[in-house]
């Protein structure tokens, strides 16, 4: 139960409503050590409940030490992108429904207008990407003198997009925190060490392996597919297929994602698209349409690989293989969130092999072939040899 967390009341109705009963094991580790008032260092699998080890003891402390008269944000969370933080937003005020704190969201790609409201309002917690940010805080919009928490979310993420020099800057200005929280998926990085060793102080590492029940119970099975046509009638099947309830399709490129969109229309599939440089009022409303059910298919480039929380996703779809077997790992973890089961397919050609080998490695799981009565392959497929390393032959002696 949430109560032996040492959670007020108003905390523990509000994720009660929001229907959860027992904390997640990254929860029962972050939270306490959060509350004591030290630094922490957590590694944190998506979809283990990690947003709430975060924003249960920030709101908490909130609730502990109240400070009415601040102008600006005693709470500050940092996300890589601005889906994960529209994300983050709206669990934050689910979770503060009854303490009578206010959220406000700060991202790039909306109307700087929308962010003068947010700043203009006194707000507890601010959830931010980046970039965005840092432009406030260069024109003086936003003072980081009243910041106490700093928290980063998917901090591996950010360094891999390359926000580690923006991030250790707005780090510096909020140099008066009293705790920051840095929450990785992994901390095998040794860029994800050293960046937390700058911003940390005497951390509390916490690297809360899932119970059984929180571990994703994905499937995952490739189809061999002898060209781009016969790919599409493979895809076409899946889609139409009884078990599938919602599918988010990857896809390589923004035109390979225009023209997969409109394949699947002429066929009779609606479907949402969301991807790189896209206006963040219509990714918001894809996502949406996505999230309610007018659509049961989201075609994405790999825009949406991390950030995105939809519980309900049945299927991960690799149209087009990613290019590194991490990125497929984070793609596919878009499906059995939270314990459900989810199904991962992949849809893969000849010249797909030499990476589909490496994700085999990566994984170090069977992603076994199956075939589709009526769309077998016709071709088969040729094996990649896997590398072993060579033996060096002993020198003759003299």
């Amino acid at each position: 139960m949430f109560e032996t967390l040492e959670l007020d009341d108003e905390l523990c109705r509000a994720v009660a409503e929001m229907g959860f009963s027992k904390p997640t094991s990254i929860q029962k580790e972050a939270i306490p050590a959060a509350l004591d008032g030290a630094d922490v260092l957590a590694s944190a699998p998506t979809g283990t409940g990690k947003t709430a080890a975060f924003l249960l003891p920030a709101s908490q402390f909130l609730l502990d030490f109240p400070k009415p008269h601040c102008e600006f944000a005693r709470i500050l969370v940092l996300t890589p992108t601005r889906e994960l933080a529209l994300q983050v937003y709206e669990q934050a005020k689910a979770i503060t429904a009854y303490t009578g704190q206010k959220v406000g969201v700060i991202i790039g790609g909306i109307n700087y207008g929308t962010d003068h409201a947010v700043l203009d309002e006194a707000t507890d917690i601010i959830i931010a990407t980046p970039g965005r940010l840092f432009e406030h805080i260069e024109q003086e919009r936003f003072d980081c003198r009243e910041l106490e928490w700093l928290i980063l979310d998917e901090a591996d993420r950010m360094l891999d997009m390359g926000f580690g020099g923006i991030v250790q800057q707005i780090c510096s200005e909020a140099r008066w925190r009293k705790q920051t929280l840095l929450f990785s998926a992994t901390l095998n990085s040794g860029d994800v060490r050293r960046f937390a060793h700058t911003v940390l102080k005497n951390p509390v590492e916490v690297s809360a392996s899932p119970s059984r029940k929180e571990r994703p119970k994905i499937l995952q099975w490739v189809h061999y597919a002898d060209d781009l046509q016969h790919k599409d009638a493979l895809l076409e099947h899946i889609l139409r297929s009884e078990n599938m309830e919602k599918a988010i399709v990857f896809v390589k490129t923004r035109e390979r994602l225009h023209a997969l969109s409109q394949k699947l229309h002429e066929v009779g599939l609606s479907c949402s698209a969301i991807r790189g440089e896209m206006p963040q009022d219509k990714r918001i409303a894809a996502l949406e349409q996505f999230k309610s059910g007018q659509t049961n298919i989201l075609v994405a480039t790999d825009v949406a690989a991390r950030g995105i929380d939809i519980p309900e996703v049945s299927h991960a779809i690799n149209y087009d293989l990613p290019r590194t077997a991490d990125v497929y790992v984070h793609r596919i973890g878009r499906t059995g969130r939270s314990g459900n089961k989810g199904i991962a397919i992949s849809l893969v050609e000849a010249h797909d092999m030499t990476v589909l080998d490496k994700i085999r490695r990566y994984t170090d799981e069977p992603i076994k072939p199956q075939k589709i009565a009526g769309l077998e392959p016709k071709h088969k497929v040729a094996k990649i040899p896997s590398k072993k390393p060579k033996k060096k032959k002993a020198k003759k002696k003299k």
